[in-house]
Order: structure tokens, then C-alpha cells, then sequence
């Protein structure tokens, strides 16, 4: 049994529905105040539901009854609420007890989805992240930690300042460092195709998209398949580390983190990676057809 915790989310879905469409056993676990819409979604697709929450081992211990395989990405950032679900509590304190509640049930294997390495400047999120991922290399079971680059799928949509549908970029930094930028599809991808690969096995895989970008390439991008102009700004890195030094509030601190991460690039080489897991990786320039379709379809 593959037990997927965070299965309402974009990765844990996908997850799901790769893992049933390979015929695979899947567990997910939600929260008793997830989506039931989502839920629905995930039994359609033949995936076992159970009740969670990473703060309550007692349902982490039955979650976990029966698995082999246990798939984790959740983190708090989309469902923030300050002293109940949040890095102390979700990112750090609720994934150690996961770990452990997988170590009792007789678990194997345990995947986690972290972060690049190469976002490494100091914060909350990057501190819980790193902590987990030594707790888990020690804990004796077998293991293969996931540091993504910057998903596409974030970074590239208005929240974080890049709007499409209007024609608006915010860029942190100079613009000018590439990214390897990936797709979640992709790294759902690489979750599931560790699981019977030797090569994951205890093992940190560093993962990018298949092709590096500056922030301004991908504007260019952009404007290309849309056919119009982008209105860009720029935040310099001194304000945001300046934003990042004001702030008190844990996950305030964490986002002009990444974003600094953001503007001294992340490149990750995937031609060795490659090799070992063949797959076909999302481009942006068909992220950006797929977002703009989607915008037009709207209008």
C-alpha cells in the first residue's frame, strides 16, 4: 500500500493518479477539512481515503497501518494559519512525526518532497525543510528526498507577481540568473518512478526543468505567445532582505527568502538525471501556451 499524504494537493494528486493508473494501491490522506469536491476526485480515481493531521500521531499511526510506501509534500504555505498550521507545526514537528509513525507501522520506503539545495538562505521554511530531511536520513528507513527547483506553477502565476492574463511581471533581483524551473506534473513524475528505481534509492535528488531561463527569457517567452508586450518591475534584492529582516511572523520571513533564492538563480544540470530516469520534462514555452489557452478561454 501506497500511503500519498497531502493528496488533495496539486503534487499528491497527481501522484494518485499516476500511481491507480499504474494499477498501484494508493492510501490518501486529507484533512477533515479538506475539499470534499477533492476528495470525491481521488475516490473516483480507486484511492483508499483516510482522516489525518500531521499534529495528531494517533491518526498518523493508523494512517500508516498497512503501508510500505510512504509519499509526502505537504506543507503549510497554502493553508497557513498561525500556531495551528505552520512551519513549527506542519513543515517541521508534523513531518518528524509522520517519519516516525511510518518507522512503527513497518514502513519501507519514505519519499519526501523538499527543495533545491541550491535555496539555501537562512529562514523558517529552509531551516524545517533541511532539519526533516537529516531526521529522515536517520531514521533508518529507506528513503529518497526530492529538491525541486522553482515550480512553474507557482513562481509563473499572478500570486507571486506574474501575471500573464495581464500582462504583468514582478521580477525579484537583477532578472538575469537562470532558473531551472519545473513543472509539478514533473516532479510528481519523479516521486513515483523512485519508487522502483535503484538510483533513488536513499538517495537526494536534485531536480529541474529541462532547460535553465533568466526571469527576463521567460517574459520574453511570454510575450511571444501572447503576442503582446509585458509591463515588468523590478524588487531589488536590498528590499527584500530588508522585508525578510522586518518580518516576525514565520512564513513572512520564508517568502523574501525564496525570493532572494529567486534573484541569485538556481541552475540544476539535469542531463545525468536524465539519463538515469528517461522522461519528457514540461518546457515553458508549453507552460505558457497551456496558461494563456487558459486565459483566452476564459475571456
Amino acid at each position: 500500500m501506497n500511503l500519498v499524504v497531502g493528496s488533495t494537493g496539486r503534487i499528491g494528486g497527481e501522484i494518485c493518479h499516476l500511481l491507480t493508473g499504474k494499477g498501484q494501491p494508493v492510501r490518501g490522506m486529507v484533512r477533515a477539512t479538506s475539499d470534499p469536491a477533492k476528495i470525491d476526485r481521488l475516490k473516483a480515481m480507486g484511492v483508499q481515503i483516510v482522516t489525518g493531521n500531521l499534529c495528531d500521531r494517533a491518526s498518523l499511526d493508523k494512517a500508516c497501518q498497512g503501508a510500505t510506501t510512504v509519499i509526502t509534500m505537504v506543507t503549510c504555505v497554502f493553508s497557513y494559519r498561525p500556531g495551528e498550521n505552520d512551519i513549527q507545526h506542519c513543515d517541521l514537528e508534523g513531518t518528524i512525526n509522520l517519519i516516525e509513525a511510518a518507522r512503527t507501522a513497518g514502513a519501507k520506503y519514505f519519499v519526501y518532497v523538499s527543495f533545491s539545495g541550491n535555496i539555501d538562505l537562512d529562514s523558517p521554511l529552509r531551516n524545517a525543510k533541511r532539519t526533516v530531511e537529516q531526521h529522515l536520513k536517520d531514521s533508518g528507513l529507506s528513503y529518497t528526498i526530492l529538491r525541486p527547483s522553482y515550480y512553474m506553477e507557482s513562481w509563473l502565476t499572478a500570486p507571486l507577481g506574474f501575471d500573464p492574463a495581464n500582462a504583468k511581471a514582478e521580477i525579484y533581483g537583477s532578472g538575469e540568473k537562470p532558473i531551472s524551473w519545473i513543472s509539478l506534473k514533473d516532479v510528481a513524475k519523479f516521486a513515483v518512478e523512485s519508487l522502483d528505481h535503484p538510483a533513488a534509492r536513499n538517495a537526494t535528488l536534485e531536480l529541474g526543468g529541462p532547460e535553465a531561463l533568466t526571469p527576463h527569457q521567460v517574459v520574453k517567452i511570454f510575450e511571444e505567445a501572447g503576442g503582446r508586450p509585458f509591463e515588468v518591475t523590478h524588487v531589488p534584492e536590498a528590499a527584500l532582505e530588508a522585508q525578510q529582516q522586518a518580518a516576525t511572523d514565520g512564513l513572512m520571513q520564508t517568502f523574501p527568502a525564496l525570493m532572494r533564492g529567486y534573484a541569485q538563480g538556481d541552475l540544476i544540470d539535469m542531463r545525468e538525471m536524465l539519463k538515469k530516469f528517461p522522461m519528457q520534462l514540461t518546457t515553458v514555452q508549453e507552460y505558457a501556451r497551456q496558461v494563456l489557452g487558459q486565459a483566452q478561454a476564459v475571456i
